[in-house]
């Protein structure tokens, strides 16, 4: 139970991470662009760590209060709500 967790919040992660990437690369290039509530969606659904890191890495959405505010609430959310599962639920 608690490594499937871990699992899925990697895999958010890393899709979240690409999707941030993907945008970056699209905004670069003036090219339709992935909405900003679907990045948000994929953030809010476990993918925190991910944006925090691809905005960190690729300077996206840095300037942006709705961005550079929510993700990191959001990342410290999600790894407090893990390390709490992990200390209500006994091996």
């Amino acid at each position: 139970m608690l490594k499937i967790d871990l699992i899925i919040l990697f895999i958010a992660s890393i899709l979240t991470f690409v999707l941030y990437a993907y945008d970056k690369h699209r905004a670069t290039y003036n090219k339709f662009r992935i909405p900003e509530a679907v990045l948000l969606l994929f953030t809010f659904l476990g993918g925190a760590f991910g944006a925090f890191c691809a905005m960190q890495l690729f300077r996206h959405k840095t300037h942006k209060p709705l961005f550079y505010i929510t993700v990191p609430i959001l990342m410290i959310l999600q790894i407090g709500g893990d390390i709490l599962l992990r200390l209500l639920v006994k091996p």
